[in-house]
This record gives structure tokens, sequence and C-alpha cells, in this order.
């Protein structure tokens, strides 16, 4: 059924290297969200302007410069994963 590399810490080590490539790439997305949705809720309490596109619009901003920024580098990640994971095939089907 399985190759001889279809272990159970070959799973558990594909698993946790997914999770932190997972975390590696929405790591710099949501801290930036984090961070300006922080500030704009700080300004927002000290002048009492309760309005929800004043929080929504600059959160989309900052997201969508952080991946403009680190966008390739985010893509190299994925695909060096991905080449990894194919090229780990034949190792596990035999």
């Amino acid at each position: 059924m399985g190759g001889r590399w279809l272990t159970q810490t070959f799973v558990i080590h594909l698993a946790r290297e997914a999770l932190l490539l997972t975390l590696s790439l929405a790591g710099p997305v949501m801290a930036t969200a984090l961070l300006i949705g922080l500030v704009i809720s700080v300004l927002q309490a000290t002048t009492q302007i309760q309005d929800q596109m004043l929080n929504m619009a600059p959160k989309i901003v900052g997201v969508f410069i952080v991946l403009l920024v680190l966008g390739a580098w985010m893509l190299n990640i994925a695909i060096n994963f991905t080449n990894n994971i194919f090229a780990q095939i034949p190792n596990i089907v035999r």
C-alpha cells in the first residue's frame, strides 16, 4: 500500500511543515491587518468617530501593500514546498 517513506513520523513532519508554511505566509498579512486595526481603534476611541469604513479601508490598503511587497517571496516559498511534496511522491508510492 504505502512505501517505506510513508510512516507516522513522515506524516507528522509533513503536517508540521504545512502548518509552518501557512503561518509564514499568512503571518505578515495578518500582523499588518492587526496592527492597522489596533491603530485605527485607538484613533477611533480618542476621537469618538465610530465609522466602520474608517476601520476597513486602511486594513484593505495595508494588506494589499504587504501582498505587493511580499507576494513574490510568498509564491516562491509555496512553490518550493509544492515541488518538495511532488518530488517525494515516488518514494511514497513504492
